[in-house]
């Protein structure tokens, strides 16, 4: 019998593999023809991922996370502002997102509100319409039938400008027209909030606007 004592292992001594939960190894996978390999080699820190940061709605949360080469990614916990593009006019503008109302991932991220690359939100009209409003002179949304607004008063020049620049003005979709009535516009989130703490897009419009809406009413259907 092994009388000798046993030495107690240090409380730092497992703390690398704590860390180490997470891996993108594949060692662990079988081979094509179904066989088992032999793991020869441990865990590397290379091969180390974290969970997912499952950014949701709320007042700004970002994290800094120090990563490989001493380099650092920003981990977003939580976003209600992002800057979106409008493709076709040309300008961004920073807005408040409102909702998230399709993911073709995954519903539970719908229902969780969280945002994720390539979820399709709804954001607030009111900074691209006073962009509209200032640019060419044309407020968009207004419905018909109610008393219009009093139009600020403008000098000559300006109001000579927004002619100017009427008559280079695109023809606003319907569907895009309704949008800015209802003070929501929908959008796609083209940043990786989990990576670069940030919840950037682009304003959905043509095809891609009308695939979304066709993919939104049919998941109301069911």
């Amino acid at each position: 019998v092994n009388t000798r004592p046993v030495r107690p292992i240090p409380p730092h001594a497992n703390l690398t593999a704590r860390r180490m939960g997470l891996s993108r190894d594949k060692r662990h996978k079988r081979r094509a023809t179904g066989g088992r390999r032999a793991i020869h080699i441990k865990k590397r820190k290379y091969e180390m991922a974290r969970p997912p940061s499952m950014t949701k709605l709320g007042p700004k949360r970002v994290k800094e996370v120090r990563v490989r080469g001493g380099n650092h990614k920003y981990r977003a916990m939580r976003l209600e502002y992002g800057n979106f593009s409008w493709g076709s006019e040309a300008i961004a503008k920073k807005t408040r997102i409102m909702e998230v109302n399709y993911n073709a991932s995954n519903n539970e991220l719908v229902r969780t509100k969280t945002l994720v690359k390539n979820a399709i939100v709804q954001v607030d009209a009111v900074p691209f319409r006073e962009f509209y409003k200032q640019h060419y002179g044309v407020v968009l949304g207004k419905k018909k039938g109610k008393d219009e607004e009093k139009d600020e008063k403008l000098s000559e020049a300006a109001v000579k400008k927004q002619a100017r620049r009427r008559k280079t003005m695109g023809v606003i979709e319907s569907a895009i027209e309704d949008q800015f009535r209802q003070g929501r516009l929908f959008a796609c989130i083209s940043s990786r909030p989990g990576q670069c703490g940030r919840a950037d897009g682009y304003i959905l419009e043509g095809e891609e606007l009308a695939f979304y809406l066709k993919r939104m009413q049919a998941k109301k259907k069911k």
